[in-house]
């Protein structure tokens, strides 16, 4: 269940919703949801009192993060679509990814190597693409929301993981061989992720 955390910052009063969740954990831990809830892990026997405490030794951190989190929700492009509208577009999006990604996947195999056994197109919330251990190229179809130059990074960095299931300076190196411009890809999805939405 959600309570208001009661925050003063910067002559501001912010009221954040807040959940406890217990466990048998050892340590304490605090995340913030993309809805700005905040999320309390602490150990079974943590009272409310001391989660108030900790909460209150993190403000500034908490405050911060937040204030990050909603302006970066706000940011985001507001869409009139109704929900069977923008189940049709997706529909199409995923559909062209199906048929689009597995081309750039093919074209920049030839310069990267590897061996993969499968291309998946998923609707991940945090991740743009991932490699398995098994070969598995997974892309996320918002990739298709992106400039294609984006979209043709993600497919390289996900390709340099077939031979480097890591990020060790050999794998940036693979990345660059083949993406020179690979750094500011990076940086234009740090800053532009959150807004490939319908």
């Amino acid at each position: 269940m959600k309570e208001l955390l009661n925050i003063f910052y910067q002559e501001t009063s912010y009221a954040i919703p807040y959940t406890i969740v217990k466990s048998k954990r050892k340590t304490y831990a605090i995340s913030i949801e993309e809805d700005g809830t905040v999320i309390f892990r602490v150990p079974l026997r943590t009272s409310n009192q001391q989660v108030m405490e900790i909460a209150a030794q993190k403000e500034h951190w908490i405050i911060t993060h937040y204030l990050k989190i909603i302006e970066k929700k706000n940011s985001r492009p507001h869409s009139d679509l109704s929900a069977v509208q923008k189940s049709a577009l997706e529909k199409r999006y995923k559909d062209a990814a199906r048929e689009y990604i597995p081309k750039r996947v093919a074209y920049y195999h030839t310069y990267t190597g590897g061996v993969y056994e499968r291309i998946t197109i998923r609707d991940q919330k945090t991740r743009w693409g991932s490699c398995s251990s098994n070969g598995t190229l997974s892309f996320n179809w918002r990739l298709m929301l992106a400039p294609p130059t984006i979209l043709d990074y993600v497919v390289v960095h996900e390709l340099c993981h077939l031979t480097h299931m890591n990020h060790s300076a050999d794998f940036w190196a693979a990345v660059e061989s083949v993406y020179p411009n690979y750094r500011n890809a990076r940086k234009w999805l740090k800053e532009h992720g959150h807004e490939l939405v319908l």
